[in-house]
């Protein structure tokens, strides 16, 4: 019996292009909540075809509640809210889950994919991890190959997808939106769904080293605000070097130490 890790967010659900369309309160926000849920239940779905008998949903965007548990199946158990620890977006996740989905990801900032491209807030100009620079994807695929769980499928906007098939080829990918500049072209709530729940069934058959997410030995980060004075708190934190107006830097083996920068500065 399988047991998976999936962690949604919601700019990449399929037709999202706006911020209203993502936040608790605003007109059209109950209606994309709604498709952010379908299509994490067909993922689920997909899994539990798969031979998935445990999945643990961590509801990753913004307040952590915006997922409605009834549509989801009754194998599915769902972190809600925020335990303010450094995984953050990977609540949840242990060494024993034979994998993790991505559901509803999105581009990084300082790029162009998606409409709402930013990574972690919208505090961020730009964040680069060995140089790349680094969606939430990556920093979460990272702890993922921290604790030794293959990726095993990522849903979101196109460019993302073709970013993580070169990170890593073996991940299933389904892309549900095509940015164009201030907009998208995105798919029928309806297939989006059925693409995801046939996505992850397939990805969870393919072998574990295939998706497996590759974890370097040493991480040299870098953070670009949009505000100077960000980047000046930020150097205090320790072994952190503010290299610029607006930029700091922090080096380390142990990914969880900048997990915890991240925490801390993010």
């Amino acid at each position: 019996m399988k047991k998976i890790f999936l962690s949604a967010d919601i700019e990449g659900t399929a037709g999202i292009v706006h911020w209203d369309e993502t936040e608790t309160g605003k007109p059209l926000y109950d209606r994309f909540a709604r498709q952010m849920t379908r299509e994490v239940a067909a993922a689920c779905q997909g899994a539990m075809a798969a031979g998935a008998g445990e999945i643990l949903v961590k509801d990753a965007h913004d307040t952590g509640r915006n997922l409605d548990p009834e549509q989801l199946p009754p194998c599915a158990r769902i972190f809600r809210g925020w335990g303010r620890d450094p995984y953050s977006m990977m609540g949840g996740l242990e060494r024993d889950f034979d994998g993790v989905v991505f559901t509803g990801y999105h581009s990084a900032a300082d790029t162009d994919g998606n409409p709402l491209a930013h990574t972690m807030n919208l505090g961020i100009d730009r964040l680069t991890i060995n140089g790349e620079t680094a969606p939430e994807l990556l920093i979460n695929s990272l702890t993922a190959a921290y604790m030794g769980v293959p990726v095993r499928f990522v849903s979101g906007d196109e460019a993302l997808c073709r970013w993580m098939h070169r990170m890593c080829p073996g991940t299933v990918t389904v892309a549900t939106n095509r940015g164009v500049g201030n907009g998208a072209v995105c798919l029928h709530p309806d297939e989006a769904v059925e693409r995801i729940r046939a996505g992850v069934e397939e990805a969870l058959y393919r072998p574990k080293a295939e998706c497996l997410f590759p974890l370097p030995e040493a991480f040299e980060v870098e953070v670009r605000y949009r505000q100077h004075f960000m980047a000046h708190r930020a150097g205090f934190y320790p072994g952190a070097r503010q290299t610029g107006p607006r930029t700091v830097a922090f080096r380390h083996n142990d990914y969880f130490q900048v997990l915890t920068f991240f925490a801390f500065v993010l």
